[in-house]
C-alpha cells in the first residue's frame, strides 16, 4: 500500500526541510502566471491570487534541489535548462482557437517527446486539474525505480490520486485549505479503494 504524506502550507517552506535528492521524483503543474480567466472552460472558477505570478525561481530550485527526475507541466514558462524531454497533452479540441490546442511538460529524463492525447472536456474541482490518466501517463515515463513522488502545489491531489493507483508513495503539498481538504478526500478514497481490490 502507498505510503502518503500531505502537508498543508508554503511548498517554498516545507521544501526547506526535506534533503537534497532525497525523493525520487517531482511531477507538478506549478502556476504559470498566465490568468485562467480567459479560459472557457475555467469560467466558473472564481480568479485566485496563486494565477496572478508564476512559481518563483526559488520554489524552482527547490524542486530541482530535492528530487533526482522532474516533470513540470508549463515548464516552457520557466527558465528549465537544458531541454531533455517535453510530454504534450493533445487537448483534442480541434481548431479552437480560443485557447490552447495542448500543454507542454518538461522533463529532466533524456527521453524522445511523447504525446498523450485527451480531451480536455471533463469534470474538475480546481481549475488547472490535470486528467487522472495523464498523471498515470507521467509515472509511466519516470524510471522504473522511483517509489516516492513530490507535488509541491498538489491543488485538488490528482497526482496523489494516480501515485496510490500506481503503487507509488505520495508527498504533497497545497497552501489553499479548500483544495487541500479536496485532495485529502481523494486520495483517502483511491487508498480505500485500492484496499478493496487486495
Amino acid at each position: 500500500m502507498s505510503e502518503v504524506k500531505l502537508y498543508l502550507g508554503d511548498c517554498l517552506e516545507i521544501m526547506k526541510s526535506i534533503p537534497d535528492k532525497s525523493v525520487d521524483a517531482v511531477i507538478t503543474d506549478p502556476p504559470y502566471g498566465i490568468g485562467i480567466a480567459s479560459n472557457p472552460f475555467r469560467q466558473k472558477f472564481d480568479k485566485q491570487e496563486w494565477d496572478n505570478a508564476p512559481a518563483s525561481k526559488e520554489m524552482i530550485d527547490e524542486i530541482m534541489r530535492v528530487s533526482k527526475h522532474q516533470i513540470i507541466w508549463g515548464g516552457n514558462y520557466f527558465d528549465l535548462r537544458p531541454s531533455k524531454g517535453f510530454i504534450v497533452w493533445d487537448k483534442k479540441q480541434g481548431e479552437d482557437f480560443s485557447s490552447a490546442m495542448c500543454e507542454l511538460a518538461w522533463c529532466s529524463m533524456q527521453k524522445p517527446a511523447k504525446m498523450f492525447s485527451y480531451s480536455a472536456r471533463y469534470a474538475r474541482e480546481h481549475p488547472t486539474q490535470k486528467p487522472l490518466d495523464l498523471m498515470k501517463f507521467c509515472i509511466a515515463f519516470l524510471p522504473d525505480e522511483v517509489i516516492t513522488i513530490l507535488d509541491p502545489f498538489m491543488g485538488s491531489g490528482t497526482t496523489g490520486v494516480a501515485c496510490v493507483q500506481t503503487g507509488r508513495n505520495f508527498i504533497g503539498i497545497e497552501i489553499d485549505e479548500g483544495y487541500f481538504k479536496i485532495a485529502e478526500k481523494r486520495i483517502h478514497d483511491a487508498q480505500q479503494q485500492m484496499r478493496l481490490t487486495l
